[in-house]
């Protein structure tokens, strides 16, 4: 039997650490995990860990080579879930607007399988009636949200914002693909 296939999306917060141990589950569960990584998430997390995690070199360009049709189409294909964690402020309003400026926000458009993301970050951005128009839009176009909760965010301070757990999230992947 051909594992499930998850791409992992990550974007640019802190809380990326976070998606190591998530990729490492998922690997562990006998998914086959890609990983596509933000530039901004270049910042927090590395290639090298995701890459020795899940055995793929994970996906930055738009235009990357190694896809000939394109990362966003063959990503696209064939994939069974497609996770996106962080979900940033940036990454809800480009996907809430159908903006494609990214090579997340693309794949995202391309996607026809089911959609997780877990938002991360802090209180006052979570608060913005903008930031909440764009996770109600998101949520009516079917995507599953998981997060955030409430806790210490790496503003130094306790809020609503914070990521959700690794093991949360793995639980939302299970139940969504069971």
């Amino acid at each position: 039997m051909t594992p499930q296939r998850i791409v992992v999306a990550i974007g640019g917060g802190i809380a990326a650490y976070k998606v190591a141990m998530l990729v490492s589950r998922l690997v562990q569960a006998e998914y086959r995990v890609e990983v596509v990584l933000t530039q901004g998430a270049t910042h927090f997390v590395g290639q090298a860990t995701f890459a020795a995690l899940c055995g793929r070199t994970p996906t930055l360009d738009t235009y990357d080579s190694r896809y000939p049709l394109g990362p966003h189409i063959e990503l696209a294909e064939g994939t069974d879930l497609l996770v996106i964690a962080p979900a940033t402020a940036r990454i809800l309003a480009s996907c809430a607007l159908g903006l494609a400026d990214d090579l997340l926000s693309t794949l995202y458009l391309a996607c026809s399988c089911p959609v997780l993301m877990a938002p991360a970050m802090s209180a006052p951005m979570w608060d913005q009636p903008s930031v909440q128009r764009n996770v109600t839009t998101l949520r009516g176009d079917g995507v599953k949200m998981i997060g955030p909760t409430a806790g210490w965010l790496s503003c130094r301070k306790q809020g609503m914002g914070r990521m959700a757990e690794p093991e949360d999230i793995l639980a939302a992947i299970v139940e969504k693909l069971s």
